[in-house]
This record gives C-alpha cells, sequence and structure tokens, in this order.
C-alpha cells in the first residue's frame, strides 16, 4: 500500500509576489491525483485566469489538476481577501486495504500561505465495510459549530448519504476522540486561515468494521478525574431522520462513568421512538428514554446507540432531535486530594456544593466532611467516590469604593480566576459585586464586544452569559454577546454574575477578562443603558427586570445613536401598563440636543403601534406606584435609510436653481439698467426745422399724420374760444398779448438747450430731454400780442384760421394755472 503526500509542488522560477498594475501571477502545479479549486466568494468583482501556453481563460473560480502546470493570475490585488483555495484529495477503500493516508505536508505551498485553504480527504468504502480514520497519535475534541480552536486548525467529518450531507462534528487537535468509521461515503477536511502554516501529521486511513449506523466514533476516557462533551450530527440542527449513531467508550481500569444529557431536544415522532441503548460485554442491552435518567457504568468500555425514530417533519411544531451529552469519570475507592490557595486572588472565594444527595461522594476540608466548602485563603480538600456531577464550584468576589475621589481611575477587570486542575469539577459561574461610593455610579464595559439582553427572539447563543443584578437580588437582566449595547451604568450596588450557556464550564475561555467595572459620578437615572444599533439588524430593548415589572418610581433611559442618512423605527412590544395609585408611567423620547419631545405617553394614554426618530435620541422610561399590575415593555428598534433624504436632496436642489435664478435676476436687471443709462444720455440732433430726433435704432421722427404729438389730454378754457380772441383782437377789445401761460418747453423760436459739453465744444447739440407738450404753432411776431384777462378775443381773418393747425387735445404745461 502507497501512501500519498498531500502536497502541492510551486514552481518558483517565475513566481512573483509583488503586484504589478493590479496583478498577482502565480505558477502552479498540482501533484498528482489531486485537485486545487480556488473560489469567490462575491458574485462579481476580481476575476482569476489561467494561462495554458496561449490560452487565457477568466472567471470567478478556477479548477486545477492532471499534474500540469498553469499561471494563475488574479485580476485584483489582494485576492485573498475573496478567494479561498480548497485541495481535494480521494482515498478508496476495498474489503482489504485503501489507497493512502491523510498526510498533513505544506511543503513549497508558500504562495498560497494568504490564502484561507481548506485540505479536503474524500473517502469511500466499500459495502458493507466501513472506512475508518485513526486520530489515536493526537486525538481530537469536538466543539460546537460556532466555536473556534485556539490554533485556528479545525477538522470537519461529513457522512454522505443519499437524503444529503451529514456533518458528524467539528474538532480540534488533542483530546479524547481516537477514531472514526464512515458508512459508505464520506470526507474528513481540515481548515487553516489565511497566513497559518499547515501543521504537519498524518492520520492512518484502513477498512473499518461492518456498521449498520451513520458513522461510530472511539472515544478513549482519560485516566484519573475527567469530564467532556459530544454532540449529536448536525447540531445544532436535526439528527437524521430514522438514523443511528454510535459512540464507543474505552474506560480505564478502576473506573466509573456517568452520562448527562445538558441539552436534548425531542422531535414529534410518526413511527417508532427517540431512545438511547447501552451495550456492553456480559449485560443485556439497556435502554432509556431521553428524558430518563442515565445509569453510571462502574466498570469496562461501553457503546452508546442513539436512534431517531420517523419525523414527522411536515409540522412546525417538531423541532427534530438533536442532543449534547457529558460524559464525566472518576476513579472507584480512592481519595483525590486538592489543595487551594486564594490568598493571592484579591479577596477571592471559592464554593463547593454537593449537589446530590443521594450520592456517595464525601467531601472534606482539612479533614473535615462537608457538605458545602467554603475556601478563602489556604485549604486542603479531599473528594471520595465523588464524580463532576456531583458536585458545584463557583467563585464570588468583592470591588469596593467608599470615596469617589479616591476610586481608581483604571478599570476593574473581571476575569475568570485560574484555579488548580485538582479540583473535581470545573468552574461554573463567578460573581462579582460591586459596590460604588455614595452618588455613585457603576459603569460596565465588555470587552468581547457590544452586549444584548437575551429575550423572546433575540436569543443568546453564545457558550458566556452575563447575569446584572442588584446588590438584594433584583435581577436587571441577562445579557451575551455580540450586540448593540455599548455601556451599562447602574446608580446602585449590583452583582455580575458570569456562567456558561446550557451548563457549560469556564475553563475553555478564549478571553481570560469578561468585563471592565468603574465607579463614576452618580447619574439621574436609575439605570441608563448605550445603544448603537446596526442598519437591517433589529434590536430589543427590554425594561429592567423584564418579563418582572420595573420597581416603584425606579427610571432607565437608553442613549440610542442613529447614523447619518438613517432613521430608528420604534415599536413598543409586550406593553404591559399597570393602574397607578401616585403618579404615572411615563414614556418618552427625545432627540439629543433638542428641548421638545419626540413622544410622550403616560399609562392612561394609547401608546403609538410605530414611531419614527432621526438622529440620536433618548429613550426615557419611568414608573409609579402601582396599585396593581406592572409596568414593562420590549421595545425593538429598526434602522432604515432616512425617508426625508429624497426630500432632503430634492430641496437641495431646488435651493440651488433658486440661487441661480436669483443670480442671473441680478445679472439682467444690472445690463437693463446700463442700457437705460446709455439711452438717458443718448445725443439728439437738432434740426432747424423745429424737430429734434436721436440716432441709432429710434430712427426718424413720425411725421404729424403719424405721431400723437397733436393730441392733448386736457384743453383749457381760453383755448376752447380761440377764435372769440382773434376777433377781439381785431376789434381792439383785447391787448397785443394773449393769456396764454408761460411754457417752459421748447418752441420753434427758439434753439435747443445745449448741454455744457456741447457749449464748450460750441457744437450745436444738445441733451435730449422727453418734451411735456409738442410745439407751438408758428405765429408773425405781429400776432404775439399781450392778452388780458377776462377779454374775449376774436381773429378775422378766415383763411388764417383755417390754416392755422388743429392742435386737438393739449396736455397741460409745466407751470400752467
Amino acid at each position: 500500500m502507497s501512501s500519498t503526500r498531500f502536497t502541492l509542488r510551486f514552481f518558483l522560477l517565475t513566481f512573483i509576489t509583488a503586484t504589478v498594475s493590479g496583478v498577482l501571477k502565480l505558477p502552479i502545479t498540482p501533484d498528482r491525483g489531486t485537485t486545487l479549486s480556488i473560489s469567490s466568494s462575491q458574485v462579481k468583482g476580481c476575476k482569476v485566469c489561467t494561462w495554458a501556453g496561449r490560452l487565457r481563460q477568466c472567471g470567478l473560480s478556477v479548477v486545477l489538476k492532471d499534474n500540469t502546470p498553469v499561471s494563475v493570475e488574479f485580476e485584483c490585488s489582494r485576492p485573498q481577501d475573496v478567494f479561498s483555495v480548497e485541495i481535494a484529495r480521494n482515498i478508496e477503500c476495498t474489503t482489504k486495504l485503501c489507497t493512502g493516508h491523510i498526510i498533513q505536508a505544506d511543503t513549497g505551498s508558500l504562495p498560497l500561505l494568504d490564502f484561507n485553504r481548506k485540505f479536503i480527504w474524500n473517502l469511500k468504502a466499500s459495502a458493507p465495510k466501513a472506512v475508518k480514520i485513526d486520530f489515536s497519535n493526537t486525538g481530537l475534541r469536538q466543539i460546537n459549530p460556532s466555536d473556534r480552536c485556539p490554533d485556528g486548525h479545525s477538522y470537519n467529518l461529513q457522512a454522505f448519504q443519499t437524503s444529503g450531507n451529514v456533518a458528524v462534528g467539528k474538532y480540534c487537535r488533542t483530546g479524547p476522540v481516537v477514531g472514526a468509521q464512515i458508512l459508505n461515503q464520506g470526507s474528513f477536511s481540515l481548515d487553516v486561515p489565511a497566513g497559518q502554516n499547515l501543521q504537519n501529521g498524518q492520520f492512518d486511513v484502513s477498512v473499518g468494521e461492518e456498521i449498520k449506523s451513520l458513522t461510530k466514533i472511539t472515544v478513549m476516557i482519560p485516566k484519573g478525574t475527567s469530564s467532556l462533551e459530544l454532540l449529536s450530527p448536525n447540531y445544532p440542527d436535526s439528527f437524521p431522520d430514522d438514523d443511528v449513531m454510535q459512540w464507543y467508550f474505552q474506560v480505564p481500569e478502576k473506573h466509573r462513568t456517568a452520562l448527562q444529557f445538558l441539552n436534548v431536544t425531542k422531535p414529534r415522532c410518526l413511527k417508532k421512538e427517540t431512545a438511547v441503548e447501552y451495550h456492553s460485554k456480559g449485560r443485556g442491552a439497556m435502554v432509556r428514554s431521553l428524558s430518563d435518567p442515565q445509569p453510571e457504568q462502574n466498570q469496562g468500555d461501553f457503546t452508546l446507540t442513539l436512534r431517531n425514530c420517523e419525523m414527522d417533519i411536515r409540522s412546525a411544531a417538531s423541532p427534530g432531535l438533536l442532543l449534547n451529552l457529558r460524559v464525566s469519570s472518576s476513579r472507584t475507592g480512592l481519595p483525590v486530594s486538592c489543595k487551594v490557595d486564594l490568598s493571592r486572588m484579591g479577596g477571592l472565594s471559592l464554593h463547593i456544593k454537593k449537589l446530590r444527595p443521594a450520592s456517595v461522594c464525601e467531601m472534606r476540608v482539612n479533614s473535615v466532611l462537608k457538605e458545602k466548602i467554603t475556601v478563602t485563603s489556604k485549604s486542603e480538600l479531599t473528594f471520595q467516590d465523588c464524580l463532576p456531577e456531583d458536585v458545584q464550584v463557583t467563585a464570588t468576589k468583592t470591588i469596593e469604593c467608599s470615596v469617589l475621589k479616591d476610586c481608581p481611575k483604571t478599570p476593574a477587570r473581571l476575569s475568570v480566576p485560574v484555579l488548580p486542575p485538582c479540583l473535581l469539577a470545573p468552574l461554573s459561574s463567578v460573581t462579582w459585586t460591586l459596590r460604588p461610593p455614595q452618588h455613585g455610579t457603576v459603569e460596565l464595559t465588555s470587552p468581547f464586544g457590544p452586549l444584548k439582553q437575551s429575550l423572546p427572539g433575540q436569543q443568546c447563543n453564545n457558550s458566556i452569559l452575563f447575569k446584572l443584578s442588584e446588590d438584594h437580588g433584583t435581577t436587571i437582566g441577562q445579557f451575551c454577546t455580540p450586540g448593540a449595547i455599548q455601556k451599562v451604568q447602574i446608580n446602585t450596588n449590583m452583582t455580575v454574575t458570569v456562567s456558561g450557556m446550557g451548563g457549560k464550564s469556564l475553563r475553555t475561555l478564549s478571553k481570560p477578562v469578561l468585563m471592565e467595572a468603574f465607579f463614576k459620578a452618580g447619574i439621574s437615572e436609575r439605570y441608563i443603558f448605550t445603544v448603537s444599533p446596526k442598519r437591517d439588524t433589529p434590536v430589543l430593548l427590554a425594561t429592567p427586570g423584564w418579563p418582572v415589572g420595573m420597581k416603584s418610581y425606579s427610571t432607565v433611559s437608553w442613549i440610542v445613536s442613529v447614523p447619518p442618512r438613517m432613521e430608528a423605527h420604534l415599536m413598543f412590544a409586550n406593553l404591559s401598563q399597570p393602574k397607578c395609585s401616585n403618579r404615572h408611567t411615563n414614556i418618552r423620547v427625545q432627540r439629543v440636543g433638542r428641548l421638545e419631545e419626540e413622544y410622550s405617553r403616560r399609562e392612561d394614554e394609547e401608546a403609538d403601534s410605530e414611531i419614527t426618530v432621526n438622529g440620536n435620541f433618548y429613550l426615557n422610561m419611568s414608573n409609579c406606584m402601582p396599585e396593581r399590575g406592572d409596568f414593562s415593555v420590549i421595545t425593538k428598534i429598526t434602522l432604515h435609510k432616512s425617508k426625508n433624504l429624497l426630500l432632503t436632496i430634492i430641496l437641495s436642489v431646488v435651493a440651488v436653481l433658486l440661487v441661480i435664478f436669483v443670480i442671473v435676476l441680478v445679472v439682467v436687471c444690472v445690463v437693463i439698467r446700463k442700457k437705460k443709462n446709455k439711452l438717458d444720455h443718448e445725443i439728439s440732433i437738432y434740426n432747424p426745422n423745429g424737430t429734434s430726433f436721436l440716432p441709432g435704432p429710434n430712427g426718424f421722427p413720425k411725421t404729424r399724420e403719424d405721431n400723437e404729438s397733436h393730441v392733448y389730454a386736457s384743453i383749457e378754457d381760453t383755448m376752447v374760444y380761440t377764435h372769440l380772441l382773434r376777433k377781439g383782437a381785431e376789434m381792439g377789445v383785447y391787448g397785443e398779448f394773449d393769456t396764454h401761460p408761460p411754457f417752459s418747453g421748447q418752441t420753434d423760436s427758439q434753439k435747443p438747450l445745449v448741454s455744457k459739453i456741447a457749449a464748450d465744444d460750441d457744437i450745436p447739440v444738445g441733451v435730449y430731454e422727453k418734451f411735456q407738450a409738442p410745439p407751438l404753432p408758428i405765429r408773425p411776431p405781429s400776432h404775439v400780442k399781450a392778452m388780458q384777462d377776462n377779454v374775449i378775443y376774436q381773429t378775422e381773418d378766415p383763411s388764417e384760421e383755417e390754416n392755422s393747425p388743429n392742435l386737438g387735445l393739449r396736455l397741460e404745461p409745466e407751470g400752467g394755472n
């Protein structure tokens, strides 16, 4: 049987690591029998191209095989951000042998070090045998699919069925899992994150047993006191319908084991029933329901079989089958001693309590038998016939400050203490009591990231749960990460309790510091939460103590940040209002920096189903003294694009157009004014015949028949009787001069007015002025006589009357009576 190294040979003769014009080129030659796939996680964008001779092909993915050298080219400077690499190898087994082993080697793969890489071994068995993988060299430890391995290398085991692929489990290096057998077909893969070298190793592949289950996992229980967790296939989704899974436990001599189901979900069955079966040598099968207490295995190896029923998959009320089990082991008959020293842990206290009174477990501290043990300094503990499930280990610590100015400026770090490994059970929870000075406040932040409150529709799936309570025991809420609550401020003594979800311990935390606490000046409300929601991620905020109502007269505020060009939609769900005996409950929304309120409702007013707020705002709630009932509410905040954004754009465009219009209007007005001033200063030409005209577009003056200079707006009384004046003059009744008022305008017997400039240049050109009236008719000098008032004159010469021009209506001249 030949062993094939799972490697890639990269010819570095023309390797270019630097990018040229945003292009990265790599020469690649896959090993014979392997397939290399490069694929993008994006629908469009950066492409990968291959060169084979002069042929160039580009796309979002490429598959290389057959040991053919190919030049790979990426059309972007950082392809590792969008592309991942998969290197696959097929291993087939006959009824006697397999074609290779699982060999981890990283020789020559330096050019792909910056990419996320997955090494896949496709396994195929020959019926009725299974294919077997041996992990005994290092061992594996099963983890939750959402968790990560400390070294970044994570293994995945899959089984292929006609109904689909089944995820048997996700594993990390070093653990009690020493083998796996897969029925028919499956795969074993290793994920290596970008920037990390592949750890060398080898897992032997051989022909397995004739199994009738999906997979059979072999677990070796270590000597001494130990505890491990296992998960059903597809966890946290359902185990396959009407299928079987097996775990085989190898137990050391003089050890006993116990199983505990931490998380169990049972489906609605159409046929058969879900169950677990225990099989061991020399003993018959033992069948238990998933809800029954599980038996202790006092000696020897045993097999645990999980059977699923034929599920009602059409019903939404049938969640499917999932199981999270804990296997504990300890020596029988021998006491376990443990020395504990807490003198250097800054006031930490350790509490150990016996959980099952019927258990034969015995605990002693300094040789004294106890049901409960409290350790504050140095102590020697002894456990006799105790399993990890028999006891509970917790820790407490008090942090306080009496004077605000003397409080430390650096935060108090709430971290999980490191306890001696000889303790029988891992630490299940840690509680810190925080006591600020009088008129002081406790401020909490989490290095894990923003928090979210554990509520219906916003459950916590993380392994760590934070419980905040007031010092006297009133619960504020349960929180986890990730979320949107950046900071929590509480104006009273309080406690922070950290525990594992679903009964998990705090032993495997990747970050020892869980929270940071500050002592600061007091706040006006009892509780303040600083919240920064994200777009398309609704945030649920509940009143302190939910589902129990708020304390009487207590207040709470949420300071909510809304990104630019976004608006917050608030919905008040599960609103419960009391009947108040004193004061009123109040829900208020107020924009930051504004005096007016956006929204305000009391318990005797109907609340709106939804409100919209633009910009950062305060959400304030206060309770009354309830006569009956409680005040509690869950607020749902969702960010959307601001609807006023389009209106703002339209108004901005209108404003710009309005400014342009005003500018154009001003320019037009200036041009018109300049033209008017130019016309006002145009030069008129004097005509000795009695008519002045302007040059340019005004043209020559119209004739008397064409113009309206003979039209008068009014006629004086004396002018109506002109014929009488003429006759009176001939009869000698009137004097030589007529009584017409002096005319200030120009007549034909006068020269035109001449401007000062024209006069200086002796040019007979006058400044044009608008005439107030047409010129008087031409008369001989003898006719120009002075006239007297109240005397009627009449001319005798009828021919002169006929030849005299018809003046018509005449405007009143300037200076007239």
